[in-house]
């Protein structure tokens, strides 16, 4: 695969205890967190009622979405966008699963409304009123690198921006002794052809050998999408390099140019 290329324009950031992209980048660098942290993020592009009802992984979506559309100045309305997640929301995917086989009917409309994989991109493009594709993408623990290459493909194939928005939850239930995640934890990019801002180049190779996590990969390692973490702590701290694992033995090599 040739390399491809892009410019980070903007970005979004949420976990537990790190609320924003600033404070990703203070605790990178030098430890700090904030004295105080919001227990949920509050994606203000919902009406409060809405904001209050949405499931985890719909609010984190949502918050670190338009985030990076507003650190890169862009209309959320005019930029196709690749929602990437491991697993969607595993609280509702037990919960559904939990009901079907004790009492069918008794399934939540809303829970069953947002159990689907691409409900935050949904969530995304009816509150940004958005009409611009959008992708749902999942590939287990390479999701996130299987994310980055579609959004940068589809800058290479005619787009001028794409908005790349990544999220997992915390595993519950039964399903939880099957597949483990904790938390919360999202992240968005928006990626331009051109333009101010970190350049990024990409590389598909195999091999499987991963770095020694940073400090965002440590404070946030037990969720499903840590995979994406070695790329935001590069960011943070200007290292010129990233691995992300990309699939069995493969690994998506990411050069950063400030």
């Amino acid at each position: 695969m040739s390399a491809l290329s892009a410019t980070i324009a903007g970005v979004g950031f949420w976990t537990d205890g790190l609320p924003d992209w600033a404070s990703a980048v203070a605790f990178a660098r030098d430890g700090v967190r904030p004295e105080t942290a919001p227990a949920r993020p509050a994606p203000q592009l919902l009406a409060a009622n809405e904001r209050r009802r949405a499931p985890g992984s719909v609010a984190v979506a949502l918050d670190v979405a338009l985030a990076a559309c507003g650190a890169a100045g862009r209309d959320p309305a005019t930029l196709p966008s690749v929602f990437a997640s491991t697993h969607g929301d595993l609280a509702i995917t037990d919960y559904m699963c939990d009901t079907l086989t004790t009492d069918p009917t008794a399934v939540s409309p809303t829970k069953f409304h947002n159990s689907v994989h691409n409900a935050a991109a949904g969530y995304w493009t009816i509150g940004a009123g958005c009409t611009e594709a959008a992708t749902a993408i999942s590939a287990y623990d390479g999701t996130f690198a299987q994310g980055l290459l579609e959004a940068m493909l589809q800058l290479a194939t005619g787009s001028e921006a794409v908005l790349l928005v990544a999220y997992d939850t915390a595993a519950t239930g039964l399903l939880g002794t099957v597949t483990h995640s904790e938390g919360l934890l999202g992240a968005a990019l928006v990626l331009t052809r051109d333009g101010d801002g970190p350049r990024l180049t990409v590389e598909l190779r195999d091999g499987e050998d991963t770095p020694a996590a940073g400090p965002l990969a440590t404070h946030a390692a037990g969720n499903a999408m840590a995979q994406m973490l070695p790329l935001f702590d590069a960011l943070a701290s200007a290292a010129p390099e990233a691995r992300l694992k990309a699939g069995p033995h493969r690994q998506l090599v990411v050069e950063i140019a400030s």
